[in-house]
């Protein structure tokens, strides 16, 4: 008895098995006649990401000042032509939303999209919340709660160490070159090197891989904000 159940049992699980194989292979057919496969639908392939050429960001001109966005930054330097009007990236006002400007020039294409575009949009405060002065040292005096006392600079020094008392512990020559275009395990020989080494194109590669990144992640984001930057497509 106990040999007929158990090849009762195998015969019953075989079957099972076999009945289960005819009904996985039955969904395979659209049930007609013909016994036509049905077509599987075909899954769609991820889509592929566009990668952008930013060396006609680096050479356009940034117009009113004769010189590409590749001189502007390189070297990292301020530079003012008093035979030029004067406001960044020719000098420095206090007002001049300089990051802005920045980012303009290195994101969009200029002869569509000016360099004021950024600093026109209305996010920006349209003035700096208090008024700067006519005089020395121009910036509006401490604010506080309680207030700080205004000492109108009168108490202003300016100390006469020697340079090698001082250590570089950041470039700020253009906004944002340090801060958004060199990378993080870079920044440190970047804000030891000089302007020099800028002019050698030590950091040439840095800046222009950073910029590629930041233009394919930003890219859409530019476009579908009604502007044009100033990558190609590779």
């Amino acid at each position: 008895m106990k040999t007929n159940n158990h090849l009762s049992l195998r015969r019953l699980a075989m079957a099972t098995s076999m009945i289960a194989s005819l009904g996985m292979l039955s969904a395979c057919f659209d049930g007609d006649d013909d016994d036509d496969p049905i077509a599987m639908p075909t899954p769609t392939p991820p889509p592929t990401e566009t990668t952008f050429n930013v060396e006609p960001c680096l050479n356009q001109m940034i117009p009113g000042t004769g010189v590409t966005v590749a001189q502007a930054v390189i070297p990292d330097t301020l530079t003012l032509d008093l035979s030029a009007a004067s406001g960044f990236p020719n000098g420095r006002k206090l007002p001049d939303p300089v990051i802005d400007v920045t980012l303009a020039v290195i994101f969009l294409d200029l002869s569509v999209n000016g360099p004021g575009t950024l600093a026109g949009l209305p996010l920006n405060p349209p003035a700096n919340d208090v008024a700067f002065r006519d005089t020395f040292p121009y910036l509006a005096g401490p604010q506080g709660s309680p207030p700080v006392a205004d000492n109108s600079g009168t108490m202003f020094t300016f100390r006469s160490d020697p340079v090698s008392s001082y250590v570089r512990v950041d470039r700020m020559g253009m906004p944002a070159v340090s801060t958004a275009l060199i990378p993080s395990d870079r920044k440190n020989a970047y804000n030891d090197a000089g302007p020099m080494a800028d002019a050698n194109g030590a950091f040439v590669p840095d800046l222009a891989a950073t910029l590629t990144g930041l233009t394919n992640a930003l890219a859409d984001d530019l476009t579908g904000a009604g502007l044009t930057p100033c990558a190609v497509p590779e």
